[in-house]
């Protein structure tokens, strides 16, 4: 189904359990983060600053100044992040919102313009902690939606089973045969050519314009990413510390970062991180990132002052995550597309 004619009752029909389960998911949602202490904030869509993940792209719109100034640019933001963060400089400690959040240029059987980013922020918490929250509210979403595993196509996994937890490291190694970070002796120039050569060795086609971070993840979703979250869901830990820009490097090893995302059914779930609090090393960061937006695609955005300027001010140590909630509620009921367990699809497409 597109966005085409979704009011009508026949189509409505067609979605009508899926979206109940939605709406039971929702429920069990704000039940969980209740339970924990947590506080449900809102935060603005409308940004400076849309966030700074070099692929993704934003909607841009402009403020009409009512006194006659001169029009402000502003974009939809891509994740609540910034905003949330900054309620954490501000002093909340355990903060979790239902976010709508947009990206253009994305539509696929898992991809919506538009979409909702369950997130959440605890202070002095760790990844260890925020894997936890997740196989929780996962469970407990299930529980509520009356299902015993998650399904997509013809794979599923158990979530009431232990969750596995496997660094970047083993999972190239486990799915390539490949050390990938033998690759990465120096984490912020790592060697491309190692890691084509490798890529190549596994059949795997590179161009001489690919990047490290292409290459890799070629080689990620080529050969890992469809294993992962197969009986079980699973925990990706440990990526590279290039590919983590808003999280901490892993004590011990300055080549990986604190990061995990988490995959059930071959589909990404959620991406969390032990969240960097630096503001010198953030804004380098960034504008490293603008760098490399502006040479792949000419345009670069606004870096959030007010960020960097809440980072500090003193942001604690924290750990976050967002969770793609229209994801969970597709594994839940074993929707093909995404528009199943959208009450009102985007237009279009």
């Amino acid at each position: 189904m597109t966005g085409r004619e979704w009011w009508r009752p026949e189509a409505l029909a067609r979605r009508k359990a899926k979206l109940e389960v939605r709406t039971r998911t929702v429920q069990a949602v704000r039940s969980f983060f209740a339970a924990e202490g947590f506080t449900e904030v809102e935060t603005p869509c409308l940004q400076i600053s849309p966030g700074l993940e070099p692929h993704l792209q934003a909607f841009r719109t402009a403020f009409a100044d009512p006194w006659g100034g001169a029009e402000q640019a502003l974009y939809l933001h891509t994740s609540p992040e910034f905003a949330m963060k900054k309620l954490l400089a501000a002093g909340m400690e355990r903060i979790w919102q239902m976010a709508r959040v947009f990206r253009n240029g994305e539509r696929s059987p898992t991809h919506h313009p538009e979409f909702t980013m369950l997130e959440w922020y605890r202070t002095g918490a760790g990844l260890e902690q925020m894997m936890d929250d997740v196989e929780a509210l996962v469970r407990a979403a299930a529980a509520a939606a009356g299902v015993a595993e998650l399904r997509r196509a013809d794979t599923s996994c158990d979530p009431f089973r232990p969750w596995r937890r496997l660094s970047v490291a083993e999972a190239f190694a486990e799915y390539a045969d490949i050390d990938v970070l033998a690759t990465a002796p120096d984490p912020w120039a790592p060697d491309a050519g190692r890691l084509k050569a490798e890529a190549r060795r596994i059949g795997i086609s590179v161009s001489p314009a690919d990047r490290w971070d292409d290459v890799f993840f070629k080689i990620l979703l080529d050969r890992i990413e469809p294993h992962l979250g197969h009986g079980v869901p699973v925990f990706l830990h440990s990526y590279p510390v290039s590919m983590a820009a808003l999280a901490h490097p892993a004590p011990g090893d300055p080549r990986v970062a604190e990061r995990f995302e988490a995959y059930a059914c071959g589909v990404e779930l959620a991406n969390a991180f032990g969240e960097l609090t630096d503001p010198a090393e953030q804004r380098r960061r960034f504008e490293a990132d603008m760098d490399l937006k502006q040479a792949l695609y000419g345009e670069r955005y606004p870096l959030d002052e007010d960020f960097l300027a809440a980072l500090a001010a003193g942001m604690p140590d924290s750990a976050g995550i967002a969770l793609g909630f229209d994801r969970l509620v597709m594994l839940l009921t074993a929707a093909e597309t995404i528009d199943e367990v959208l009450w009102a699809p985007v237009a279009g497409g």
